[in-house]
């Protein structure tokens, strides 16, 4: 039964005007009622699958599954949790990889009334040990592909499900656990200012309350298809998984770290993505290799979040897509979940420096506090708060650190308000421009990072006296970190060893594009480092443990010649490892692209990973070659001269 839609007072009517443009065609749109908030995740989830047990609940490269088949399949492994764990809100920890079966646990998990605690594989040894030991999860679930991995972390007190394993006459019936609104979900972890992740807990009210305003906002029904290209540990995530299976829609992961962007322009048409969301940086790189001849006819929303939109995105947005298609800039955090946005269309003009991060959301009040903690005027900067009955229950198993992050509400309020960290600026119609961080928070490729945490890893390496980490935009849309380190002799460590030193501590993301040996840090008159006062690193090729080794042939040569463009730094030699020039994946996207543009050979991302040289690409692409299973690039792949 359709019902009216429901839309905040503050939101401006043009702002109304572009969100009402955004429905499925097909008209068969429901309103997320305000009495399922009031509710659990399952219960949610449940009625969908009675309502549409035979649509298409998950699809990826390897699996479909329909709403019937995943409850089965969830209530199965939620059958057996509960024999082997008994009942309790604690921690399951999920080790799996992003695909459907990870998509199953997640809801057995909650079918058994747990909080889930997603492990991503992809991480170092030593963050995945911590989050599993900080979570006290006494139950992994995982698979035959990282059992060893499970049982190792688990040791011997410590229960381990093997999904390929659960018994497939195993009841399959809904569990029927009994499950408050302000029961545990799940914890997910960020970087803290202790130098370990914090682990960050929402309750099955909170979620709830989240999707039914993206529901709103967006008008997801069960015809749409939405994409899920974030790792279900990433806060990202939650709105994608849920604001499909919650509404009986379908959900398409796609693991893009091991597929990369190159196939993702023909994977979103071919499936008939409808909601496409993801981080800017991915978005960006994504969008800025279309040549303008592809289409996607099926695309009516692209929600970017959890890093700052540039004007440059808009204009690929304008360029890229179809006239019914909107974007959304959102702003939130793990905390508070999602409490701004601003509805973009392709008339839309921004006469603002920067894209605004926009209005009000229901339940979602934002105050800007000064330095006194008092409300700032409108046009002044100040610190967000966010006041909301849909208040986060803390950091797992930190309640010092929870209660700092609480501020008393200055209109005398009896809640307290939660202080995010991000600095704004309001205009007098109650748009929010965001300043940045307050403290040395980074968000760096959607990832929100603790300069600290860096730091303190970079302190254990005995060669490192003094260390600071911060961001250098290397363009309008690039921005990367950069470790200054004081060692404790000369020459001082290479760039190769501080990297393998961090590759065991941290995850990729958290790795330092550049690293500048300095005599000394600069020092402000009180003492304090003068973070203003750090240098631009350097354009040239940093110290390696390898000599420079300059191209030979022509094909090395335009390849260097891509290499240095796209890092922003010159000589690359030939035997140099991209990495360790200061390259990431999405940077490695777009050498690929460029060498498919330069050579007309498609290099799987997956080679580049193995073999990150100009010399290794090159001997790739001469073994394709010599193989004869180079193929025409489809006309959608190709990137215009």
């Amino acid at each position: 039964m359709k019902v009216s839609l429901r839309f905040p007072e503050e939101l401006p009517k043009e702002q109304n005007a572009i969100r009402v443009k955004c429905f499925h065609p097909s008209g068969s749109f429901v309103e997320f009622g305000k009495e399922d908030v009031e509710r659990s995740i399952p219960e949610r989830f449940e009625k969908m699958a009675r309502l549409y047990p035979n649509r298409l609940a998950v699809k990826t490269r390897t699996q479909t599954l329909t709403y019937e088949a995943l409850n089965r399949a969830a209530n199965r492994l939620a059958h057996a949790i509960l024999e082997r764990c008994g009942g309790g809100n604690d921690p399951v920890a999920l080790l799996l990889e992003h695909d459907a079966p990870m998509i199953a646990a997640i809801f057995a998990a909650l079918k058994a009334g747990k909080i889930y605690v997603p492990l991503d594989a992809s991480y170092p040894r030593a963050s995945i040990e911590h989050i599993f030991k900080d979570s006290t999860a006494a139950t992994i679930v995982t698979d035959g592909k990282h059992l060893s991995l499970a049982r190792e972390l688990a040791g011997g007190g410590v229960q381990v499900i093997d999904l390929d394993a659960v018994d497939a006459s195993a009841p399959a019936a809904n569990p029927g656990s009994n499950i408050a609104p302000e029961s545990g979900a799940y914890i997910l972890y960020t970087s803290g200012s202790t130098g370990q992740p914090k682990g960050v807990v929402q309750n099955h009210r909170n979620v709830l309350h989240e999707i039914m305003n993206y529901t709103i906002a967006v008008h997801i029904c069960a015809d749409d298809r939405l994409a899920l290209v974030s790792s279900p540990s990433f806060a990202d995530a939650v709105r994608t998984i849920y604001g499909a299976l919650l509404n009986g829609a379908g959900l398409y992961p796609l693991n893009i770290r091991e597929e990369g962007l190159a196939h993702l322009a023909g994977w979103l048409a071919g499936q008939r993505i409808t909601i496409y969301r993801s981080v800017p940086a991915v978005f960006r790189n994504f969008a800025g290799a279309l040549n303008g001849s592809e289409s996607f006819p099926d695309l009516r929303a692209i929600y970017c979040a959890g890093d700052t939109v540039t004007k440059a995105d808009i204009e690929l947005f304008k360029k890229c897509f179809g006239p019914d298609c909107i974007l959304i800039n959102g702003l939130g955090c793990g905390e508070t979940l999602t409490f701004r946005w601003y509805f973009i269309g392709k008339e839309t003009r921004i006469s603002s420096t920067t894209v605004p991060v926009g209005y009000a959301i229901e339940d979602m009040e934002l105050l800007l506090l000064d330095e006194s903690g008092k409300e700032a005027d409108f046009g002044e900067a100040g610190e967000m708060a966010v006041r909301s009955p849909y208040r986060f229950p803390g950091y797992w198993r930190k309640p010092e650190l929870t209660a700092r992050a609480f501020a008393p509400d200055p209109r005398g309020g009896g809640e307290p308000i939660f202080r995010t960290g991000d600095l704004g600026r309001m205009s007098s119609d109650g748009c929010l421009e965001h300043l940045g961080r307050k403290d040395f928070q980074i968000k760096i490729r959607g990832h929100r990072i603790e300069a600290g945490q860096i730091e303190t890893a970079l302190l254990e390496l005995d060669a490192v006296k003094e260390a600071v980490v911060g961001a250098w935009a290397y363009d309008s849309t690039d921005l990367r970190l950069v470790a200054y380190i004081v060692p404790r002799e000369k020459p001082g460590p290479t760039v190769n060893a501080l990297r393998d030193f961090l590759h065991e501590k941290l995850p990729e993301y958290m790795i330092p594009s550049a690293f500048v040996l300095l005599d000394a840090l600069p020092l402000t008159p009180n003492r304090k480092v003068d973070r203003r006062g750090l240098p631009a690193p350097s354009q040239t090729r940093p110290e390696l443990e390898n000599p420079f080794v300059a191209p030979r042939t022509d094909t090395e040569k335009t390849s260097a010649a891509i290499w240095a463009q796209v890092l922003g730094l010159e000589p690359v030699g030939v035997h140099d490892n991209f990495f360790d020039l200061g390259g990431h994946s999405l940077l490695a996207t777009q050498i690929i692209a460029r060498v498919r543009e330069a050579f007309q050979i498609e290099v799987p991302l997956r080679r580049f990973f193995e073999t990150p040289t100009v010399a290794g690409v090159a001997d790739v692409m001469r073994r394709i070659k010599d193989s004869g299973a180079e193929k025409p690039l489809p006309k959608i792949f190709r990137i215009p001269r």
